[in-house]
């Protein structure tokens, strides 16, 4: 029983990721989801009272894989190796940016609704970034580090919203600066 609604949950967020890609947060309805799904209107409702809270759950799913992702590919790095696990961080959202049903509009949740400020996501990001990143290094994930984090999330989610802008696949060279700017500014605390 618990399988079948794990599975019903899931293909309600996968339908509500594909309507966000074709049709956009502004035509994205809970009907239009539940149809997708092949599920029952009440199953939607079941799970979400809304469409704010059937996308902010599709911003916690993205965020919880985007977290497995990333410390998946961290202990195939050496633990010094501060840089590498940076790269993974930010090759780990591009690659989802890029691939992942949703993630466009919605990312971890950010834009709700549709080019609202970050502020919560990002701290939820910042947090699990810290929290992997000071595991890793064997280190304390202490304030200055968190803060540190905070701000070089602040700052890659803006430049990667101009890359994405630019080119709809992300402009290489705005991704490579942004790569060169978060090191410089990571180093501070890394180095």
């Amino acid at each position: 029983m618990q399988q079948r609604s794990a599975d019903r949950l899931a293909r309600i967020l996968d339908a509500c990721a594909e309507v966000l890609d074709e049709e956009g947060y502004e035509e994205l309805s809970t009907r239009t989801v539940a149809a997708r799904a092949g599920v029952p209107i009440g199953s939607v409702f079941r799970f979400f009272g809304n469409k704010r809270a059937l996308v902010e759950a599709l911003g916690r799913r993205n965020l919880d894989s985007f977290a497995e992702s990333v410390a998946g590919r961290l202990p195939a790095l050496p633990p010094a190796d501060w840089r590498g696990a940076v790269d993974a961080v930010l090759d780990e959202y591009l690659a989802m940016k890029r691939t992942v049903p949703g993630f466009g509009l919605v990312d971890f949740g950010a834009q709700l609704p549709v080019g609202a400020p970050a502020a919560c996501a990002n701290h939820e990001v910042a947090d699990r970034l810290a929290d992997l990143l000071a595991a890793h290094l064997g280190r304390p994930a202490d304030v200055r580090l968190r803060r540190t984090v905070l701000v070089a999330v602040e700052a890659t989610d803006a430049l990667l919203q101009l890359a994405f802008r630019v080119r709809p696949s992300g402009d290489e060279e705005i991704v490579a600066e942004t790569r060169e700017l978060v090191r410089a500014y990571l180093a501070r605390v890394f180095d």
